[in-house]
């Protein structure tokens, strides 16, 4: 149970990206979006009070995460009450800006495929944070522009890329933020990110190798000033995380530990860090059952499926994974944690349903942590 003292950290990719810019702004504008209703009424539900929202559209000036905000987590859904994020934060995606190169090698210069990070259109598939706390904005730190070059070390697969693409190719397809959250006394580094799937490349494996070192960036982060040296952000200052700093790490890494097409020890840097308390895994009832009941590639995963967070394509594949993370530091001690994926018997589980989905393809995850004193 949660007191005072304890904090639910979340993530959720909602789904509530469009296919043109100005899209998501006209359907948030009014309060009758059936998908953002479920969207928000699965947020009004598990009540996070530091909340990622990934695949939620980047407009400028925060009006899509202001109206969201304002036209449904502020008003009741069906119900359930009302929540309130006086704090929030969205910054500019790497998606859908373009390169001015043809990295999908099709002859033609433009499209997604030749952004610096997959999208129709600038800042398609962002992210938003919602909190009940104050968050530092002055010590926030994005990672946007970071090269995947200036990674010691990095899986890129240079003999698909001329030097001149090396040269300009960002590590994040969306983008990497340290969002400082004031928790009373003490401070904790909120580091969230989307990296991309590892999935829809060739026998290069350009976005596996992508989603692997995405991934790896924050293991290093939080590794020590050795680790960490060779980071720089945004705005040129350098170095991860120092030494007893408290995180949460969190955010839909595309990423299974035991099934889906992701590179071999690639989320086990992050789960297996010395730093990262893994010590519980969040679960739900619906995702074990949505295993047995849907089948197909479901039948041959090793993974407990009461650990899944997303609900995939079954036949062939990549069935329903676990690929969305809420990892605290070891310094935080983990009270509760959960998958919102009701079984079908429960009366909430009109919000997850199956394709095509009220809400998202996605489950929020999230864990209750106590800080220390």
């Amino acid at each position: 149970m949660r007191t005072d003292g304890d904090v639910r950290f979340a993530t959720f990719n909602a789904s509530l990206t469009r296919d043109a810019a100005g899209q998501l702004v006209a359907d948030l504008s009014n309060p009758i979006n059936a998908q953002a209703r479920a969207v928000a009424e699965i947020i009004q539900r598990t009540r996070p009070d530091v909340l990622l929202v990934n695949e939620f559209d980047y407009v400028e000036d925060g009006v899509a995460a202001e109206l969201f905000r304002d036209n449904y987590l502020e008003v009741s859904q069906n119900g359930a009450e009302p929540v309130a994020y006086p704090y929030s934060f969205v910054a500019p995606s790497n998606t859908g800006i373009p390169t001015g190169f043809d990295l999908n090698r099709d002859g033609v210069i433009g499209g997604g495929d030749d952004a610096f990070g997959f999208g129709l259109f600038a800042g398609q598939f962002g992210m938003v944070v919602y909190s009940r706390y104050p968050i530092d904005h002055d010590a926030v730190r994005t990672f946007q522009h970071f090269l995947w070059k200036d990674m010691p070390g990095n899986l890129m697969p240079t003999g698909s890329y001329s030097p001149e693409e090396q040269d300009i190719l960002r590590l994040s397809s969306k983008s990497h933020w340290d969002l400082p959250i004031f928790l009373g006394h003490r401070a904790v580094h909120f580091l969230v990110s989307h990296p991309t799937p590892p999935t829809f490349d060739g026998a290069e494996g350009r976005n596996r190798r992508r989603n692997h070192d995405e991934i790896r960036f924050w293991a290093d982060y939080i590794s020590g000033p050795r680790a960490s040296s060779y980071i720089h952000d945004d705005a040129g200052d350098t170095g991860g995380l120092g030494p007893g700093e408290l995180f949460v790490i969190a955010g839909d890494q595309n990423c299974d530990p035991n099934d889906g097409d992701s590179l071999a020890g690639s989320i086990e840097a992050l789960l297996d860090h010395p730093g990262v308390n893994s010590s519980v895994t969040p679960s739900s009832e619906g995702g074990a059952e949505a295993s047995i009941l849907q089948g197909g590639a479901n039948l041959v995963h090793v993974g407990n499926p009461a650990h899944d967070t997303a609900d995939f394509n079954d036949y062939p594949a990549p069935g329903n994974l676990r690929v969305d993370y809420v990892l605290p530091s070891k310094a935080l001690r983990i009270l509760d944690a959960g998958v919102f994926w009701p079984v079908r018997a429960d009366p909430l589980s009109r919000l997850t349903g199956v394709f095509p989905f009220p809400s998202s393809d996605h489950r929020l995850v999230w864990v209750d942590v106590r800080l220390p004193h």
